[in-house]
């Protein structure tokens, strides 16, 4: 099998390390990889697949010399590499907020909209950690009827901040069951015991950044500019893990029973619907999982036509590092990189 130059800038970061494992994995065909972080990582050594790697700064060199460059990183820093590694001849595929609604840039959950890739000049963006399963679970449910609108509620993990907020949960934790004052660093307020109706910035509308976030790059994978959706985003205390309370108006009445085997059929969506015998999605349980957990599938008790559900992912990986390995694994298939090696 062929295999292709990778670069993976932000190896070192909570996503990063989850990529590389997704790499292993997944068996993803390697010639060769070169591993990138910021100057405080240089020459730091990383096992990946039981072999040796250093860190290295990124260079026009290295990145002349890979087919797919992955980035996880800041925002400036994705918007620099990405464009030097799309002018350079190599595949940039983002999993910062830097490209996402770019005309020109294919956004991309592989399950919805793998298609897109065919369109590409160079950088492909991955959606926000929770747009992805919301986009999965409304293409999956499309078919039944025409969705009208869409309101989402979400239950977000630390993680998706960062490993300093989830050093912070777990300090803060020990803090306020030891009696201890609490002084938040990452967050504006105590995080442990709390939960924070702030993600990003506040807009002058009222939402903020993440709300917005949801609502256009949903509209984008799934070709519906003009989706009527709203969002409000919640930080919760939990490590690792996503959730969300989802609210679906359609076009005609829409069967429960007919919604779950729409769900349980669809790729990356795994039916966990057992109210009775007390099984439905949680956070514990969808960490370390490739699958979107779907269940609380339901009649929307305030429309005729709408629908309520409860979906929990792993954002570290379906949220980012296992979308970004299937694009990369749908451009080979539809052969869109042609290897250096």
């Amino acid at each position: 099998m062929t295999g292709y130059n990778i670069a993976v800038v932000g190896a070192t970061g909570a996503v990063g390390q989850v990529f590389l494992s997704m790499l292993a994995e997944r068996q993803f065909p390697i010639n060769s990889l070169r591993l990138c972080a910021s100057q405080r990582s240089i020459g730091r050594n990383l096992v990946v697949n039981g072999r040796d790697h250093t860190v290295e700064l990124v260079t026009d060199e290295l990145l002349a010399a890979s087919d797919f460059v992955f980035i996880s990183a800041t925002t400036d820093v994705s918007r620099d590499v990405g464009r030097r590694a799309a002018d350079l001849g190599a595949v940039a595929i983002d999993d910062s907020s830097a490209f996402r609604m770019d005309s020109d840039v294919p956004l991309v959950v592989p399950e919805v909209n793998a298609a897109d890739l065919d369109g590409h000049k160079g950088i492909v963006a991955i959606p926000n950690c929770s747009t992805t399963p919301l986009a999965m679970v409304l293409h999956a449910l499309s078919g039944l009827s025409r969705i009208q609108r869409v309101v989402v509620d979400t239950y977000q993990s630390v993680s998706g901040t960062g490993s300093a907020a989830v050093q912070e949960l777990l300090e803060q934790s020990g803090q306020v069951l030891a009696g201890a004052t609490v002084e938040p660093a990452v967050y504006p307020h105590q995080i442990a015991f709390n939960a924070l109706p702030h993600i990003d910035d506040f807009r002058q509308d009222g939402y903020t950044k993440e709300e917005r976030k949801m609502i256009d790059e949903t509209r984008k994978i799934l070709h519906m500019p003009d989706l009527p959706l709203s969002a409000t985003c919640v930080r919760v205390p939990v490590t690792v893990g996503h959730s969300e309370a989802v609210h679906i108006e359609f076009a005609e009445p829409v069967d429960p029973v007919d919604a779950r085997s729409a769900l349980a059929d669809y790729p990356g969506v795994q039916l966990v619907d057992d109210p009775a015998g007390r099984r439905y999605p949680m956070p514990i349980e969808a960490e370390g999982e490739d699958d979107v957990l779907v269940g609380r599938v339901r009649a929307d008790a305030s429309h005729p036509n709408g629908l309520a559900l409860w979906l929990s992912s792993d954002n570290l990986r379906k949220g980012a590092a296992l979308n970004a390995t299937q694009i990369a694994e749908e451009m080979v298939r539809r052969h869109l990189v042609n290897p250096r090696s």
